[in-house]
């Protein structure tokens, strides 16, 4: 059993009085490439290409971005899509990740899809509902295309309209943020998608994107609980993946991006937080990374921070990214029982599907 599944096992009966043992063997079991090609999310166009399919074959990836031609057929993708999940099934492996940003608005990867407001506008009638259903319905029009995570919705809280995601969130007040996006978040879900509330612990602040360069947010502690308010009603719904942003807040951690930092992932989201869901990065071959370590650092620090699935929005090659993943987990910088733990969070997301 290469990505654990304690629950299906014990449906089953496959478990016997200590599933604890059981879950421990399972692991033993699982080899160094599933290990690491299960974090892996690498982009993927309007194709499955032969690189692709023999990666997923191959356990060397657990998922894949969507970029695909603005003009490409739904039904088209969709054929795509289920070759790459073959390929997957061909090799005994688990479901990949599928995943997209439909946001509604600005960043719309499928033009003709919904949701057909953006996400201010579904915040004006001044309840959830219209948040909910337009959740609904864009979980429904993803599922039906074959697509299992939504990255989506945004829950950073603008603190002015200079703010270079104001045009992306719910609004200005925290409480309607978190209303609204959670609720998106749950119509995602009852659809049938996963949803992936971003970008903690919140974007807001910044002015510069972190898509293209550094970031800072010089913040007070005590302030940035604004920032954290929206995500903290996501985790107590369960909201089952957070992706982590890449800002530098100085307040938290001085010297690191936000997905690069231990302190931010592992003892804020997961610890002080709670969140014992699926993590994962915003795209590593961001210029906010890329300033700040080289691609096998960042692969590196990011997991060691406690990512579970490194975002690869620029390439379809695992290849640089898993090369120092494994190096860094036989010379001992990243520890098996923390990526083992990771795994586990992967497969039990994996599940849900």
């Amino acid at each position: 059993m290469i990505c654990v599944s304690l629950d299906a096992a014990l449906a089953d009966g496959e478990v016997g009085p200590d599933p604890a043992a059981f879950e421990r063997r399972a692991l033993d079991a699982v080899p160094e490439r599933a290990l690491i090609g299960q974090k892996l999310m690498v982009r993927m166009e309007g194709t499955a290409t032969h690189g692709l399919i023999r990666a997923a074959r191959d356990g060397e990836i657990g998922g894949v971005i969507l970029f695909p031609p603005p003009d490409q057929p739904p039904g088209e993708l969709r054929a795509q899509i289920s070759r790459l999940q073959q390929a997957a099934r061909d090799g005994g492996l688990p479901e990949l990740l599928v995943s997209i940003d439909q946001e509604g608005g600005e960043v719309k990867r499928l033009p003709d899809g919904p949701p057909d407001r953006s996400p201010p506008e579904l915040s004006a009638p001044g309840d959830e509902g219209a948040a909910r259903r337009a959740g609904r319905e864009t979980g429904r029009y993803l599922a039906r295309i074959g697509i299992n995570v939504d990255l989506a919705p945004v829950l950073d809280v603008p603190s002015s309209s200079l703010s270079f995601v104001a045009a992306r969130t719910f609004g200005t007040d925290p409480k309607v943020v978190a209303a609204n996006g959670v609720a998106f978040a749950e119509g995602l879900s009852r659809a049938g998608v996963i949803p992936a509330v971003k970008h903690f612990p919140g974007l807001g602040r910044a002015v510069a994107d972190t898509d293209f360069g550094p970031s800072e947010i010089d913040a007070p502690r005590g302030n940035l609980a604004i920032d954290f308010a929206p995500f903290r009603e996501a985790i107590a719904r369960k909201i089952p993946m957070v992706m982590v942003g890449h800002a530098i807040y100085t307040a938290l951690d001085r010297d690191n991006p936000a997905t690069l930092s231990e302190t931010i992932v592992g003892r804020l989201l997961a610890g002080e937080l709670g969140f014992d869901g699926v993590t994962i990065s915003d795209d590593l071959g961001a210029g906010a990374i890329t300033a700040a370590a080289s691609e096998r650092e960042a692969a590196v620090a990011a997991a060691g921070a406690g990512i579970d699935v490194l975002l690869y929005a620029g390439t379809d090659d695992p290849g640089p990214a898993a090369e120092a993943l494994r190096e860094a987990l036989r010379n001992g910088q990243l520890d098996r029982a923390a990526l083992e733990r990771s795994l586990v969070r992967i497969g039990r997301l994996k599940d849900s599907l």
